[in-house]
Parts: C-alpha cells; sequence; structure tokens
C-alpha cells in the first residue's frame, strides 16, 4: 500500500512525544493562510510505502525507543488518505511502535474512526473557536471538525493545538469559548498554544502567492501567556 507524500523527517522533536519519525503526506481540503507548508496542499506525485516508512524508521529505531518516541504521520491532511494511515498504524501497533496522528480533523468522520482505532495518540489542530473566523482563516467551517473533535475526546489521548494569532482568533472572547466548548466533551482534552509566525511565507511568494496573512505580527510570549492564564483559569490544562 501507498500514500501520495510531501516529505519526512528523521528528527521530529515538535509532533507528538520523544524524538519521532514524521511522515509528511500531500494533499489537504483546508487553505490556511498562514500555513507554512503551502506546498503540501496539492496531491503530489511523490509515492512511499509501509515498508519504505517503516524500513526508514528501523534504521533508527534503538535511538528513537531510547527517546520514547515513535512515528507521527502528519500533512498536509493525512485522514485525506485514511486507509493507507490506518494500515501504517495497524502494522505499528503490532510492532510495538508508539504512533502519533497529526490532524485538522477536516474529513468524514468515518475516516479519523477508522485512524483512531489504531493511533497511540493524536494532535488535533484547531485553528478557531469562531466560525466567521475559521472561514477566514481557512476557507472551511469548523462545525465538522468539532462535530469530530466532540466524537474522538474519550477514544484515545488527545492534546489540541491551537494556534494564536494576534488579533484574530486569540481575543478574551475566543479563548472563554474554547474553553466551554473543550469542557463540555466527555473528556476535556489538554491545550498546547502554538504561536503564529511568518516563517514559511517565503514558500507562498516562491509559488507565486501573496502571502495572505501579510502585515499580521507574530505572536510572543506576552501572547501565548495571556491566552495560557484566560484557560487555566477555566481549568483547562495546557502544556
Amino acid at each position: 500500500m501507498q500514500a501520495y507524500y510531501h516529505s519526512t523527517e528523521t528528527f521530529g522533536t515538535v509532533d507528538g512525544r520523544g524524538i519521532r519519525y514524521v511522515l509528511f503526506l500531500s494533499g489537504c481540503g483546508l487553505a490556511c493562510k498562514f500555513c507554512h507548508n503551502r506546498d503540501s496542499w496539492q496531491t503530489t506525485e511523490a509515492t512511499i510505502s509501509i515498508e519504505q516508512v517503516l524500513t526508514h524508521y528501523n534504521r533508527y529505531r534503538a535511538y528513537y525507543e531510547a527517546a520514547k518516541g515513535g512515528i507521527t504521520v502528519s500533512g498536509g491532511e493525512p485522514l485525506l488518505q485514511a486507509e493507507f494511515v490506518t494500515e501504517l498504524f495497524r502494522r505499528c501497533r503490532l510492532d510495538g511502535i508508539h504512533t502519533t496522528l497529526d490532524t485538522a480533523g477536516h474529513a468524514a468522520a468515518e475516516s479519523l474512526a477508522k485512524v483512531s482505532s489504531y493511533a497511540d495518540a493524536i494532535l488535533y489542530g484547531l485553528k478557531a473557536i469562531n466560525n466567521s473566523v475559521h472561514r477566514q482563516l481557512t476557507g472551511a467551517s469548523n462545525r465538522a471538525i468539532l462535530d469530530n473533535l466532540r466524537w474522538l475526546a474519550d477514544k484515545t489521548a488527545v492534546t489540541v493545538r491551537y494556534i494564536i494569532i494576534p488579533d484574530i482568533n486569540d481575543s478574551k472572547r475566543d479563548i472563554g469559548k474554547l474553553a466551554l466548548y473543550l469542557q463540555s466533551l466527555t473528556v476535556t482534552p489538554k491545550v498546547e498554544l502554538l504561536p503564529y509566525h511568518n516563517a514559511g511565507q517565503y514558500k507562498w511568494q516562491q509559488m507565486g502567492h501573496a502571502y495572505p496573512l501579510e502585515g499580521i505580527r507574530e505572536a510572543g510570549v506576552e501572547d501565548i501567556n495571556h491566552a495560557r492564564l484566560e484557560l487555566t483559569q477555566r481549568g483547562i490544562v495546557v502544556l
């Protein structure tokens, strides 16, 4: 079985616990204005097989295991190739390899159900809690995304990743609404706050596209601390 992919990383330190082998699949149904992998939106012609992924991983397996790492599948949106990810994670479970899915949740509920049944952990990227802001940032509604997260919350270990974009999705009202939504789930997930940065702007320019968030300042420590305080005061655990 093969999947269309963008790239791989053998020393992933921000995509799950420990040090990880990260597979970035290509293709995405969102159009995030802040995306730092603009070149991953379209499905590439490059393919990779499950055997190749496991072979790559096993070259450094002792190293990954010593660091309590494993394999993370990211994107693009990996749920668009759910059959591949499900089978890869099934093979990993049989072989004792820790797996993490990094998803925005913008996919069919059936796809999420398939993959999550074999994922040891899930990083769930929520771009905005306000639906109109989400549409502004991604070109799509967040309703199915929130519905998918509601279903997923008690199925496996979930960490919600919320990107802080100053003056767009980080108001006191937005963060409060995020806290209320998370607390309404059967299991309240922990939250990781990610600061907005424009490091991927050059990719947009290389592809001949104007960068949509030109002029929006990057999130600083104060922005993150403000959101952290709002969440923790409402009982949300922030990593």
